[in-house]
């Protein structure tokens, strides 16, 4: 660590801003979640952040596995089922139970966001939404070759 470093806390809180409603209701793998429609339920004091949201096509959604107990470094990922590290995977058994998926924006109706394609159990707290900007993932992508 540098001088110019900030100590790593030992502990970090959050408070979700909303909580999913799908009809997927058991954690576990499921290919057909990603043609699904689920909304996101925002709370009502954070509904001046949805402003121009409309604009949008695709989202970044942050979750927490809310259901998800424990971890293993090493795992077989079910997407290849070649063994990896919890990093190099999309397991909900991570250290921090932290989720992310890229979603289609569908509409949004006052505080609610309508969306496909999130892999999220019904009531999975949501941590923070994001926006896609293809462009800009693009060229992040292009500058790293």
């Amino acid at each position: 660590m540098n001088e110019n470093t900030e100590p790593i806390p030992e502990k970090v809180e959050f408070t979700p801003i909303g909580y999913v409603e799908n009809d997927y209701l058991k954690p576990g793998h499921n290919e057909e979640i990603y043609g699904k429609v689920s909304k996101i339920i925002l709370r009502k004091d954070l509904i001046d952040g949805l402003y121009r949201v409309d604009e949008l096509e695709k989202l970044y959604i942050l979750f927490y596995f809310s259901k998800s107990k424990g971890y293993k470094l090493i795992h077989r990922r079910h997407y290849d089922g070649e063994m990896s590290g919890v990093f190099a995977s999309r397991s909900p058994f991570r250290p921090n139970g932290i989720g992310l998926t890229i979603v289609e924006f569908l509409k949004v109706e006052g505080n609610v966001l309508y969306v496909k394609g999130l892999d999220a159990i019904n009531g999975t707290p949501v941590l923070d939404i994001k926006p896609y900007i293809k462009d800009l993932e693009e060229k992040t992508e292009e500058s790293k070759a």
